[in-house]
């Protein structure tokens, strides 16, 4: 075993003492948050194209008269609540509400399949379910016989059956209450230790039934606390300023953002759609916002692309910016001249470029999947800060991240003050700190199979250690394989870089016992189509055939093999007509693959791969 150099924790940042106040529950940090909030505005939500603010008052007033209703209607500190929503206020609301009696709140995606509702809500014992729409309760409805602990159902925005209760409904229910009994929230509140669940988040799995992780109040704010120290703003410099959520708070990354968030006092405006991104992030002019890596890929296509429509002098300038960008690489110092290079750049294209974001952009940081250096390099050269991180929903969940002045592309930082990594023999990376969750609810024995017997938290990643303490993820252990040559591949470095090219949406690299790599791969469609200057009628399939298809899929291959060791280079692919999605089972509702999934889907095509090769 290894420990990596400079993670012995000098603190477990379990709590914080402020002002003479010692903060240890979640509660604490967003209520100590509201009054180190300058703006007046807590949090906000776009609705049909409108922003609704929602101020510290009352959000703090919402948070509490939500907390008298849920008491008044039986529940008790210990009991689950599922909270089945998009990212809002109101799930904030609802969160808060549910922490500060120490009811633990059980999040699901909205993207979540109906047996896959049904079967969280059974096992975790929710005796109540709350909702934000008609559509997501329609996943759960038919089953609400079967859910015999359910007692409680709550519409966020309205009601849509017998049993249901709005929150509209509730918080007038809260003001009574409150008048009845004055001063029982503040006491509610302090009967919630550090060691109370705060949260049973069910991770999707890439196989089997979800498991139900137990987090604790302390769990969180450990995180929090750990994970402030990296952010790349100053509270100071850069109070008044917002950040931008598009991530679902389901996820435990954002939803620790959240709280973190609040507890700095910087208000939360949460996108309503996806497509309008672009829009918000200029309308909102955030300080921070946190992504997933393919929407940074669609970042560096976009710019690409537009620098291929302008003409003359101002193509040849960004070219030469972009250029420019491409080569540029966080771990090195610029020479002079270089310097001097990037300001003409920054001045002439960069510059444009930062306004897209905004203007007040301080920092991006990535997750959920690796960002390649490609595009961690070209996003810092524009001067957006940018980094990544790594974590999993057991450690609540950041274990490493960026230190803003010490990036190193291609790794997920360095580990939290308070977070101690060791890499297994077999290179597995280990974890131990005040962030390791309680345990799988109700699985004893999953619980112990992914301890060691010391007590580290087995993470199914194989990691390497850097020279200057930096962590970088190889893959996870069940998805590494071996060729029939006996070299082993890691698939997912392999499949991320192929999916940074414009042309390529999804990739799954294959081989298992086979002599070389091969990727299955579904393309971006449209941009195939531009590309040939295909038009829309025709057909996927013949559009597929078609050699100038087949040759630009190849060049982009050829683009990440040149990296690549020669055992690992991918030498066939097939390209697929539909995309890997929730709704088939192909992706979970964190849009990680299933392997084993796609490779039994598509063994017919893998098969033909390598028969065709002999």
């Amino acid at each position: 075993m290894r420990t990596l150099p400079g993670t012995t924790p000098a603190t477990d940042y379990t709590s914080v003492s402020v002002n003479g106040q010692t903060l240890t529950t979640v509660p604490d940090l967003f209520t100590f948050g509201l009054g180190r909030n300058t703006t007046g505005t807590c949090a906000a939500t776009k609705r049909k194209g409108r922003w609704y603010e929602t101020s510290c008052a009352d959000m703090e007033a919402k948070v509490r008269r939500l907390a008298y209703a849920l008491r008044a209607r039986g529940i008790e500190k210990g009991d689950r609540i599922a909270l089945h929503s998009e990212s809002s206020t109101e799930w904030l609301i609802a969160d808060q509400a549910m922490a500060s009696l120490g009811v633990v709140s059980v999040p699901l995606y909205p993207t979540q399949t109906p047996d896959q509702l049904k079967y969280i809500l059974q096992n975790s014992g929710a005796r109540g379910y709350i909702v934000s729409n008609k559509s997501l309760f329609k996943g759960l409805e038919p089953h609400l016989e079967n859910l015999s602990d359910l007692e409680l159902l709550v519409g966020l925005r309205d009601t849509f059956h017998e049993r249901m209760f709005s929150l509209k409904e509730l918080l007038a229910q809260g003001v009574r209450e409150e008048q009845r009994h004055p001063g029982a929230f503040e006491q509610w509140k302090k009967e919630v230790s550090p060691d109370d669940y705060y949260s049973f988040i069910y991770t999707s799995g890439t196989t089997g039934k979800p498991k139900g992780v137990m987090l604790t109040h302390r769990n969180l704010v450990s995180n929090v606390l750990a994970s402030l120290e990296r952010m790349p703003f100053d509270t100071e410099q850069h109070r008044g300023g917002r950040m931008l959520s598009y991530l679902p708070l389901s996820h435990v990354f954002e939803r620790m953002l959240a709280v973190l968030y609040l507890y700095i006092g910087f208000p939360i405006y949460f996108v309503e759609n996806f497509e309008e991104f672009l829009q918000d992030i200029q309308t909102v002019q955030p300080v921070h916002f946190s992504t997933v890596p393919r929407l940074l890929e669609k970042v560096y296509e976009s710019i690409k692309a537009k620098s291929h429509e302008l003409a003359g002098f101002q193509k040849a300038i960004s070219t030469w910016a972009i250029e420019l960008a491409e080569s540029y690489d966080v771990d090195q110092r610029l020479s002079l001249a270089e310097k001097a290079q990037h300001a003409m750049a920054d001045q002439l294209v960069y510059s444009e470029i930062r306004k897209l974001f905004g203007g007040n952009l301080a920092g991006i940081t990535s997750g959920g999947a690796a960002l390649s250096p490609k595009i961690m390099n070209f996003i810092n050269a524009l001067g957006i800060f940018c980094g990544q991180g790594y974590g999993m929903t057991e450690t609540s969940p950041v274990i490493s991240v960026y230190q803003p002045g010490r990036l190193k592309a291609g790794s997920v930082g360095t580990p939290l003050r308070n977070v101690r990594v060791r890499l297994a023999v077999d290179g597995e990376i280990e974890v131990k700190g005040p962030n390791v969750m309680a345990g799988y609810y109700k699985l004893p024995g999953k619980t112990a199979e992914v301890f060691t017997d010391d007590g580290w938290l087995k993470t199914g990643d194989i990691g390497r250690m850097g020279p200057e303490g930096h962590l970088f993820i190889t893959d996870r252990k069940k998805a590494v394989f071996k060729l029939s040559t006996g070299k082993f591949v890691a698939p997912q470095p392999i499949e991320s870089s192929l999916a940074s090219h414009s042309l390529i949406e999804q990739a799954v690299v294959v081989g298992a016992g086979y002599k070389f790599c091969a990727a299955l791969v579904v393309p971006n469609v449209e941009a195939l189509r531009k590309a040939i200057d295909a038009p829309e009628s025709l057909e996927i399939d013949v559009l597929f055939e078609r050699d100038d298809v087949q040759a630009l899929i190849q060049n982009a291959i050829a683009a990440t093999n040149q990296a690549l060791s020669p055992w690992e280079q991918v030498k066939q692919f097939r390209l697929l007509p539909s995309p890997f999605t929730i709704e088939s089972g192909e992706l979970t509702p964190k849009m990680s693959q299933r392997r084993s999934v796609i490779l039994e889907k598509y063994s017919d095509e893998i098969r033909s791969l390598y028969d065709a090769r002999g």
